[in-house]
């Protein structure tokens, strides 16, 4: 398994982050490698990805939300077998961190080589900086979900 850790300061503030990252649907917006998300219900989500050429398709459950906080899942079906955690940090009254950990199994050997040379951890950098420059242009969150889930 593979383990990916990265981190992005954004300059709004925790909240508006955290409401963002809660808006699965929008993630095809920031996150070049997802085609789609589906929200099946609070805690249930559907993925359309392209990851090397390749079309994956899986079921993520929702582990662990807890507002302004953190936000874990892990993969219940599908061809993609991964779990993760984003974590939200209030740096100031203005600005936050953005703390993704990602463990995943890489499938096939361009994954397994990709994975070797660190594209994985290059894919995410990158979705961060989208994250930021698209939370940051538009100055709010496109709404939010508050609940909370107790692993």
């Amino acid at each position: 398994m593979v383990q990916i850790i990265e981190t992005i300061d954004v300059d709004v503030p925790v909240r508006v982050s955290y409401d963002q990252w809660t808006q699965f649907e929008s993630f095809p917006q920031f996150l070049d490698e997802v085609e789609s998300i589906v929200q099946l219900d609070d805690t249930h989500t559907h993925w359309k990805v392209t990851v090397g050429g390749f079309e994956r398709e899986f079921d993520a459950e929702i582990t662990e939300q807890h507002p302004d906080e953190r936000v874990a899942w892990h993969s219940t079906g599908g061809e993609t077998e991964h779990a993760g955690v984003v974590t939200f940090h209030k740096l100031t009254d203005t600005s936050s961190r953005v703390t993704v950990q990602l463990d995943w199994e890489p499938e096939g050997l361009v994954e397994k080589l990709g994975s070797l040379v660190g594209v994985g951890g290059h894919a995410v950098k990158k979705d961060l900086k989208n994250f930021k420059k698209f939370i940051e242009a538009t100055g709010g969150e496109a709404g939010g979900w508050r609940g909370d889930v107790d692993a």
